[in-house]
């Protein structure tokens, strides 16, 4: 998964493609290793932070009957967190249209989505001056 930092998009693709190939034949197995990946590489950069977040999204999709209850669940908070941090990481650059999509989750007289809040607490914090 280190190949994913490689500049040359055809790396990438190659990545992206054979950690999905690997999915279809080991879906828990794949999902565990992205989500211990991005754990223990969490200062990643987020274009290549989503290279394994759709390769998993993939994964689930295409294997959403083989899956374990506690795997989906492990894998949507982890995923979860991961989106959540992509978005903080793209709002260091575009703040205004980062804040605009989470604004949109704020609905009148729903509580919103803890992962929801977190964004918009930690977009306050890394943007804050």
């Amino acid at each position: 998964m280190d190949a994913t930092t490689d500049k040359d998009p055809l790396v990438q693709e190659q990545i992206y493609n054979a950690l999905c190939y690997l999915g279809e034949s080991e879906p828990e197995e794949i999902l565990h290793s992205c989500d211990e990946y991005l754990r223990q590489h969490d200062k990643l950069a987020y274009p290549h932070r989503v290279i394994i977040l759709k390769a998993m999204e993939t994964v689930v999709k295409t294997n959403i009957a083989l899956l374990e209850k506690s795997t989906a669940k492990e894998v949507i908070r982890d995923w979860q967190q991961a989106a959540s941090s992509v978005l903080v990481a793209v709002g260091q650059r575009f703040i205004n249209k980062v804040m605009e999509e989470v604004l949109t989750k704020f609905q009148p007289g729903i509580l919103p989505h803890y992962y929801v809040m977190q964004t918009f607490a930690n977009l306050a914090v890394s943007n804050g001056e």
